[in-house]
């Protein structure tokens, strides 16, 4: 049964792509399937329109001249969860053994699994609870099979015309198959617009709905596929900004595998749209996964998470002392040695990384566990470890000569020079035996041909990154993971849990394999507890990637109905901070109650004596800071035997009573008062002593007394012997060891210093001279009432909390950005979108208002179509470049101009008071490809052009194609403003950079 046909009664399908291509099928209405689809409404919903055509729909009406505030419509009231119900479903079938363990056949594994429903209503909503749905005679589809209960939940909420959030992967390249009423509409591609079925990204859904089409008004589902990438920082608010605009009147289908808080995004959909929103989740996955770890440089595999989802604790304890034996010790600590197999292998090891992973292959295809997905983060490890495989083959002579008919096939459409790329010519040998990598860095052909080969079985080791996960439907039997830490464009990280479970999920093809199973390889860095959330870890929660920028901002200002206070007030990232409300009113009552039922007798002098002792602590606390400040103790302290070097110069070694087991950090900078590892004994307690680095900072007095020490203190016996030298020294002095005067013996002649001591002097005079003080309550007063303040304190930040939370976020950002746009000309001083606004808001692809200031002064109205196209790229490159960049005067001097529009922008916005750093934003323009560009425009073959770059081919015509689509808005800007000869200009400039049957934008085999 395949999962993609619980919704194929709504018609359509798609392809899957690669992350960058997130299509989003969008049902539409149509006379000719109208059989096929549920419930249809009428046609009359107005899309979205500007201010001199309408509004809104949904929007409240207004007869207010366009320099009125806009009136958006009120937020609807919280809404209700009903219909919570649980449905089990179990399943049987035969144990099979594992990579490395046996099994006995004739034993039986029984799965369960839970079908879980839940609806968010308005309130006031008539809902009829599912159990009493009574479905259709004459179902809308029909299928071959029964439908299991989640997919019976699911296509009940459907038919009843109501939203629903399946958590499930569903994917939509069957519906593409079986409906051949399909359309497809992507930044380069129209295919057959008038569908009943329009498969788009959502960058074009919003284009469409911010410029008012005439296909939004026929449209009755929108189908949101894989919507937990809503989370994306750089694309999700695309997703959250779409689903606002949307009218009412249509319904959704939201489709995850992978989110924890489903029911919360399910009220903001009740409440953003005031219709029902259905949760419908199943733990159920049609083939249970084993996880094993096999620790760097080990022999064997360790199962830690069984079919049944049980975490084998004993195993897992196992598998990570494996990664202590075979690391060794730490070869700085004086007291280590060798490990037991004679050596350390602390750090990295490529070539042993690369023989552990020819190891695990040899192991899974001796096993028959192949296909297998390796996954790496990182491309050029996903061809080096390919390579590696020098002497494997994995297919048969007839699958080779297929492999290479198809692969001919695949490149038969490009000329002949790129026939001959060494990405190609390199690729097809490696591919006859059954082995392939895939990354974002490879020609679009050839990673679709490598998925269409894997599809077919023919590949049987795949390497490949993470976006291969996201997106394709393109199970194996087994996944490796080649690392857990992976770098996320700041940091070096461990993978998430919800990473771990998108990749782990490629594992095990449905009505193929029995079971499918996960490998992670790990090395001393992963940290055990690090190791178990990841593999038994929730999913990633759904959390807003909201952010304002300045296309939205204009685009909301120009529709009438609308605004940008609106936009913010019904986003998720709002929501999600009001729904943390009622949890912090609850607290905030619970702790008035505390401090109205918290009774103190004399609560006035407790309150006079703990102000005493507050200002008290903290003058004694400025008192240690000058004693202890290095000018001033630095030579009343015993000096260490060696030299103190530099960056320890203000370090000062304790010998401290600790309880035994104790250990120190190699690292003496640090800031804290007891150091990692340290555990001191308490009074009186026995332990052993310790020689413990501090800061100066944290030493309270120091003695009047010295104590000489020996040469080294390493020993244990002479730790020992000063130790006792020390109680000996305390029970001579019980009433405590006399201090150092700081003026008289640490010689601190500071007049502010004399003041301070006469202060305290005078404040511990108040303090003693209060009847509390020798008061036998006391200390029980005195603690009731600072647990009474800490009450008092909490009341403050709650209310400020709960305040903040009613605020809407990100308002001040609004305003300063307006304040931009003002300044700049795109708006008038009443908010209303000037000619260079209504130009900015044609401009997606690049930096609207830069662009636009480009325009307006001319800059590109002296420059050649190739000219123009080069200095675009830098709006679009976003790579990482090594390469030091030495451009000629015809392209260094419009970059000039353009870098100081740049500045000018940045300073606009400082002033505005916005947080921009003006040489951070100038370097964002990045120039590494103006040189590429140029040479492409002006004839030269892809091979050629690829040498002037240290980028992989495939980076290469992302951008490229990035390119052609900006180029595609800046002609539609230059219309707007009436500019034919530069409307021609950018369009000569695309039609030199989309050369047909080129590399770069040659059609993909999908279509």
């Amino acid at each position: 049964m395949d999962s993609n046909d619980l919704f194929s009664f709504l018609g359509g399908g798609v392809d899957d792509h690669e992350s960058d291509n997130e299509w989003q099928p969008m049902q539409t209405d149509s006379t000719e399937r109208e059989s096929k689809i549920p419930q249809k409404r009428k046609a009359d919903t107005p899309p979205l329109t500007t201010r001199s055509n309408g509004q809104i729909p949904g929007s409240q009406p207004t007869d207010a001249g366009p320099s009125s505030p806009k009136k958006p419509r009120l937020s609807s009231p919280k809404p209700v969860v009903l219909d919570d119900f649980e449905t089990e479903a179990k399943r049987e079938f035969a144990v099979g053994a594992g990579l490395n363990e046996s099994a006995d056949r004739a034993s039986r594994l029984e799965l369960r699994h839970q079908v879980r429903h839940q609806v968010a209503v308005p309130p006031g909503y008539d809902y009829i609870p599912i159990s009493k749905h009574v479905p259709p005679a004459k179902p809308d589809r029909e299928y071959k099979f029964e439908l299991d209960p989640f997919q019976r939940v699911s296509v009940y909420a459907i038919q009843r015309n109501e939203s629903v959030l399946a958590l499930s992967n569903q994917k939509y390249r069957e519906m593409l198959a079986e409906f051949g009423d399909v359309g497809l509409m992507t930044g380069d591609v129209t295919i057959n617009p008038s569908a009943s079925c329009l498969v788009m990204t959502t960058e074009i859904l919003r284009s469409m709905l911010y410029r008012g089409s005439e296909i939004m008004r026929e449209v009755a589902w929108v189908i949101f596929d894989e919507i937990h990438y809503m989370r994306d920082k750089e694309r999700g608010v695309v997703w959250e900004e779409t689903i606002i605009l949307l009218p009412h009147t249509v319904r959704y289908v939201f489709l995850s595998a992978t989110i924890p808080n489903a029911m919360q995004f399910a009220e903001w959909i009740c409440k953003s749209h005031e219709q029902p929103c259905h949760v419908v989740y199943t733990d159920f996955r049609p083939t249970p996964l084993q996880h094993y770890l096999f620790p760097a440089g080990d022999d064997g595999i360790h199962l830690v998470v069984n079919e049944k989802g049980e975490f084998l604790e004993d195993r897992f304890a196992k598998a990570m002392a494996k990664i202590q034996e075979n690391m060794g010790e730490d070869p700085a600590d004086p007291k280590g040695g060798k490990g037991r197999k004679g050596k350390t292998r602390k750090g990295g090891d490529n070539r042993k990384g690369s023989s552990d992973i020819s190891k695990i292959i040899k192991m899974i295809m001796l096993k028959n566990y192949n296909p297998v997905i390796v996954f790496s983060f990182s491309k050029r490890e996903c061809e080096g470890l390919a390579l590696t495989l020098t002497k494997a083959e994995y297919t048969t002579p007839e699958e080779q000569e297929l492999i290479t008919t198809i692969f001919n096939n695949a490149i038969e459409n490009l000329s002949q020079e790129d026939r001959v790329l060494p990405q190609i010519t390199n690729l097809l040998p490696l591919l006859r035996r059954g082995i392939g990598f895939h990354h974002g860095g490879l020609l679009p052909t050839l990673k679709e041909v490598i998925e269409i080969l894997f599809q077919e079985g023919l590949i049987k080791v795949l390497f490949a990154t993470e976006t291969f996960s996201i997106g394709l439907n393109m199970p194996a039997k087994t996944v490796v993971f080649t690392a857990t830490r992976k770098f996320d464009g700041k940091d070096f990280r461990n993978i998430s849990s919800g990473e771990y479970i998108q990749m782990s999920g490629r594992a095990g093809r449905r009505g193929l394999d029995d079971r499918g199973v996960v490998i992670m390889m790990c090395d001393e860095k992963l940290e055990p507890q690090a190791a178990k959330e990841m593999v038994k870890g929730q999913a990633d929660r759904l959390d807003s990637a909201f952010h304002l920028g300045y296309n939205m901002i204009l685009n909301l200002m120009k529709v009438e109905g609308i605004s940008p206070e609106y936009m913010l007030e019904r986003c998720f990232f709002q929501f999600q901070r009001s729904a943390g409300i009622p949890m912090l009113e609850d607290e905030l009552k619970q702790e008035e109650q505390l401090r109205s039922s918290t009774v103190i007798p004399d609560e006035l002098l407790v309150s006079q004596y703990y102000d005493y002792r507050q200002q008290l602590d903290q003058m004694a606390a400025d008192f240690r800071e000058v004693i202890t400040h290095p000018t001033a103790s630095q030579n009343k302290l015993t000096p260490k035997p060696e030299e103190i070097p530099p960056h320890e110069r203000y370090i000062v070694d304790v010998l401290l009573n600790c309880i035994p087991g104790s250990t120190t950090s190699k690292n003496k900078t640090s800031t804290t008062p007891t150091p990692a590892g340290i555990q001191p004994c308490a009074p009186g307690q026995k332990g052993v002593p310790v020689v413990v680095p501090v800061t100066l900072s944290t030493i309270d007095g120091v003695s009047h007394m010295r104590i000489y020490l020996p040469k080294d203190l390493r020993p244990d016996q002479e730790r020992e012997t000063v130790w006792k030298t020390i109680l000996e020294v305390q029970k001579r002095f019980p009433d405590g060891i006399p201090l150092l005067d700081p003026i008289e013996n640490m010689n601190i002649r500071d007049e502010k210093f004399k003041e301070l001591v006469q202060k305290i002097e005078a404040m511990e005079q108040k303090m003693f001279s209060s009847p509390l003080h020798k008061d036998p309550r006391l200390p029980e007063l005195y603690t009731l009432y600072s647990k009474k303040k800490e009450s008092q304190e909490k009341i403050r930040n709650l209310k400020k909390q709960i305040q903040a939370t009613h605020d809407v976020l990100q308002l001040e950002e609004l305003k300063c950005r307006k304040r931009v746009l003002r300044r700049l000309g795109f708006t008038t001083s009443a908010d209303i979108v000037d000619m260079k606004g209504r130009v900015a808001c044609e401009i997606s692809t690049g930096d609207e208002l830069l662009l636009t200031e480009l325009i307006f002064n001319g800059v590109f109205s002296t420059l050649a179509p190739e000219q123009c196209a080069a200095l675009l790229s830098c709006f679009v490159f976003t790579e990482k470049s090594e390469q030091a960049t030495k451009l000629k005067e015809e392209l260094a001097a419009p970059l000039r101009v353009m870098q100081e529009f740049a500045r000018r922008i940045a300073k606009v916005s400082k002033e505005s008071k916005l947080a921009i750093e003006e040489d951070e934003y100038v370097q964002s323009f990045k120039v590494e490809l103006m040189d590429a560009v140029v040479q492409w425009c002006r004839g030269a073959s892809f091979s050629d052009v690829f040498k002037l770059t240290d980028q992989f081919e495939g980076t290469l015509i992302r951008v490229f194609r990035r390119l052609g689509e900006l180029l595609r808005q800046m002609a539609q800007a230059a219309k707007v403003i009436g500019n034919a000869e530069l409307k021609e200009k950018f369009e000569k400039a695309s039609e030199m950079l989309e050369r047909p049957n080129s590399v770069i934008f040659c059609s993909s085999l999908y279509l």
